[in-house]
Order: structure tokens, then sequence, then C-alpha cells
């Protein structure tokens, strides 16, 4: 997979992330740690697609669906890029779909892709 799954999706660097979560930068990258969001590199810069935002907090919803994607074997890179590519099964992007409730879904999806 690639960066350009999700060519419309906005790209939220840490000094964004400082701004709308209204935490400092340590506390921001510890949320990257934790997984309860995910960033990747792009020119040189840590970003995390906005649609992993909403209501000035990172979605609850995301950390459980990380951390399954992590233990079948997903980098944080390729976690990124499923949650953002189109899904069949789900008829949207997890991310989407995750964004719409559908947590227990696009969680049994992520576990049968290991």
């Amino acid at each position: 997979m690639t960066v350009n799954t999700a060519p419309d999706i906005r790209w939220l660097t840490i000094p964004d992330l400082v701004e709308i979560l209204g935490l400092g930068v340590s506390k921001v990258r510890r949320l990257i740690e934790d997984r309860s969001l995910a960033a990747r590199r792009i020119d040189g810069v840590w970003q995390v697609p906005e649609p992993f935002i909403r209501d000035g907090e990172p979605l609850s919803e995301l950390r459980g669906t990380l951390i399954v994607l992590a233990d079948n074997g997903f980098s944080d890179d390729e976690a990124i890029d499923w949650l953002l590519a189109p899904e069949e099964s789900l008829g949207t992007s997890p991310i989407e779909a995750l964004r719409a409730g559908r947590k227990a879904e696009v969680r049994r999806v992520a576990q049968a892709l290991a």
C-alpha cells in the first residue's frame, strides 16, 4: 500500500495536534506511542490523518483497533493505510465505519486479516 490510499485526507502535524487537542508536544507523542493515535512520516514530518480526531479528542474507538492490527503484524503505516482505504466487507473505509459506531464489526474484519 502507498501513502496515496486516501488523497483527500487532511494530515495533521504534531503542532496541529497540540493546538486541536490542547495538549503539550510530549502528551501528543505519548498518544501516538500508546496507540491512541497512529502517525506516519510524510516528508520527514510526523502526521496523523484528520479523521482520527473527533471533537478535539482522539477517536476513542481507534486505540483498540490499532492494537488489534498491531497484534496481527501490521506496521503503523499498514494500519493507517488499511483504516483509510475502502474495505469491501464494510462498504466503506474502516475509519468511517469506526466513526459511525461500528467498532465491533471493524475489529472483527481486522482480526480476520491475520
